[in-house]
């Protein structure tokens, strides 16, 4: 049966990157993309659909993609994608956690929920990254989506055991596409969701077995990321934050009580200091102080000087004119 080959090479360069915002759409769905050097933009990707799931091989330069909440109402095909990094490296970010992956590793997304990746930056000629992705209808797979959703880019999907397995499959079956028919296409499809199902029961049930400290402990750093993408919004405060991870906000302070600092202190600090650093860079010399405040979630500009003079100890136009932040 063999892969359909989609190259980005066979374009005239001016619409290869706008054709690959579009095979990308189509295929997980309405998803943002820019790259790093759209003019130089090379990319290939091969479809293999099994039936039930279909396989995709991978080869992308430096960029990003996003699918936010918007884009997914717009449309939602209702799969889960299983992507296994070959080569390169790749940041993934989703349901409020973030993890840096490398060749070898799993990662898994949801075509339902906002999420973001980057490829890592490099300038035209460097190599790219490959992946093989398994897309894998939700109704599939028959384990419980809340507990499922505790893998989305958790960044501790082992690729050892049955992870090694399904590793080895996907590549065989990659290797040995062309000489596939359409009859093996069917068994394999099969196969293929039954082994990615397992792979992931496999971790939800280690993930449940963690004991409770170290539970709390990967809770935490999915919190910590997510406060860290969202001090922009001045809506953010512990209800928006426990109500995104599914706790009370009971236990979210819990949570916290051997930190020495409160949720919402949290919050204030780390905002705090992304405007101390903005208003001492000469990129935003330029910008106003209230609006450097703004930038980071202080609506109104009297509240944003205060809590910075408590924090630092000066204004924020001393604190800028000390440092000597210039256009």
């Amino acid at each position: 049966m063999g892969f359909t080959v989609f190259d980005a090479g066979d374009l005239p360069a001016e619409h290869r990157f706008e054709w690959w915002r579009e095979t990308v759409s189509k295929g997980a769905g309405p998803t943002r993309v820019t790259a790093d050097h759209p003019a130089d933009f090379t990319v290939s990707m091969g479809v293999l659909p099994l039936d039930e799931v279909t396989i995709a091989r991978m080869s992308f330069p430096a960029m990003s993609s996003e699918r936010t909440d918007r884009l997914i109402r717009r449309s939602d095909p209702e799969t889960y994608e299983l992507t296994l990094l070959l080569s390169g490296s790749l940041q993934v970010a989703q349901a409020g956690r973030e993890t840096a992956l490398s060749a070898g590793d799993f990662n898994l997304w949801s075509s339902s929920l906002p999420s973001r990746s980057r490829a890592p930056v490099g300038g035209p000629g460097t190599a790219p990254s490959d992946a093989l992705v398994l897309h894998l209808p939700r109704s599939r797979v028959a384990l419980p989506e809340s507990r499922v959703d505790r893998l989305l880019a958790g960044g501790s999907l082992s690729h050892q055991g049955v992870g090694a397995v399904l590793a080895r499959h996907l590549t065989s079956v990659v290797q040995e596409a062309e000489h596939l028919s359409d009859v093996d296409g069917r068994r394999l499809g099969a196969i293929t969701a039954d082994l990615a199902t397992a792979f992931l029961a496999h971790h939800i049930d280690a993930a449940d077995s963690l004991p409770p400290p170290t539970r709390h402990r990967m809770l935490l750093g999915r919190i910590d990321a997510f406060i860290g993408d969202n001090l922009a919004d001045p809506e953010l405060s512990p209800q928006v934050v426990a109500a995104r991870h599914h706790i009370s906000v009971r236990l979210l302070h819990r949570l916290f009580e051997g930190r020495g600092e409160t949720v919402s202190a949290t919050i204030r600090r780390r905002r705090l200091e992304r405007c101390s650093a903005d208003l001492v860079d000469p990129r935003y010399a330029d910008l106003p102080v209230h609006a450097v405040g703004a930038r980071w979630g202080f609506r109104d500009p009297a509240s944003f000087s205060r809590s910075f003079r408590a924090a630092f100890d000066r204004t924020p136009r001393d604190h800028r004119h000390t440092h000597g932040a210039t256009p």
